[in-house]
């Protein structure tokens, strides 16, 4: 056989093989080493927004960097699928799991599916009751935080008014976002002295054409609103555009939202949002990974930047972003 012949069969099985790693099971694997036989598998509901799109690739770049092995899988949100890819996780070698969960609530159940292996909640938290120390942790932002800078700058846009007529775009009931975030913004009106009126409070479900249309039904209603809190940048360009229909200018009434993503900061810096929260997804991604390979090697996740005393949490700050400071994450 010529070397000629010998260099093209050895390409076809090179693309045969590429083509397998492509087409194997639902998710993708990123392998960069073994870090000391870690394997890590990523379970999630879905990419369905710039931020959760963000936080799987900083997973997946951080693995690579790292010499880390893993394996995403996307379950569509479907409860029972993130259930069984969680099942199957010690069968197939993995010495740790990272969950951003399709329901925070069912933290037992997949903690049970587990079977032991340690749990790296990302990005929706569970109930605290639910976490143990350097087994079942919690990696992400402190989400009161953001609904909290968002609360203050409006307080102060508004020249600290004594009453608001507010309207709050929610995310995905249940989330941790949606909870805390909208919570958060509650309180900090409350403790400012502020007598708000909720003229309007409805799930948007993180997306910019509901939050349009749930706008679009609220301007029917006829009444007035002085500020918009929206859970997410998604939401609140959403709700910007919403106000262009009505035929106001967005910048009439503050906006804010939480992610800082690009186009968020886009709007921020053509004067349309007036306001948004940095949630870092490299950040949050790089934590993940290092809590979840710590855990996988039977360590605790103490060297982990931003780990808690307690081992139960990796928090990553937030920041806040307005048009003083929004050139810095475009």
């Amino acid at each position: 056989m010529n070397k000629q012949k010998i260099k093209k069969i050895a390409a076809a099985m090179m693309v045969g093989t590429i083509t397998v790693g492509m087409l194997f099971g639902c998710g993708k694997a990123e392998t960069a080493g073994s870090a000391g036989g870690v394997k890590i598998l990523y379970t999630a509901g879905a990419n369905d927004d710039p931020f959760r799109t963000s936080l799987s690739n900083a997973i997946e770049s951080s693995a690579q960097s790292n010499g880390v092995t893993v394996e995403t899988k996307l379950c569509d949100n479907k409860l029972q699928k993130q259930v069984e890819d969680v099942k199957q996780a010690k069968a197939n070698g993995y010495s740790a799991i990272i969950i951003r969960p399709v329901d925070p609530s069912t933290a037992l159940q997949l903690e049970v599916a587990a079977d032991g292996l340690p749990i790296d909640f990302l990005n929706n938290m569970p109930d605290k009751s639910r976490l143990t120390a350097n087994k079942y942790i919690y990696v992400g932002s402190n989400e009161e935080q953001a609904g909290k800078y968002q609360a203050e700058y409006v307080l102060k846009k508004l020249g600290n008014p004594s009453t608001m007529n507010v309207v709050i775009l929610e995310g995905e009931k249940g989330h941790s976002g949606t909870i805390g975030r909208t919570a958060a913004v509650k309180n900090t009106l409350k403790d400012a002295g502020v007598k708000a009126n909720y003229v309007f409070i409805d799930y948007a479900n993180w997306s910019d054409t509901e939050a349009e249309t749930k706008m679009n039904l609220f301007f029917k209603t006829g009444q007035s609103c002085d500020a918009i809190f929206s859970n997410n940048d998604t939401m609140a360009l959403g709700a910007c555009k919403a106000l262009k229909d009505q035929g106001m200018d967005p910048a009439s009434i503050p906006v804010t939202g939480v992610d800082a993503t690009a186009d968020g900061c886009a709007s921020i810096a053509a004067g349309e949002m007036a306001f948004t929260v940095f949630q870092d997804a490299d950040g949050q991604g790089k934590a993940a990974v290092a809590a979840a390979a710590a855990l996988g090697k039977g360590k605790t996740i103490s060297a982990v930047k931003g780990a808690t005393e307690d081992g139960i949490f990796v928090w990553v700050p937030f920041v806040p972003v307005d048009a003083s400071n929004v050139s810095q994450y475009q």
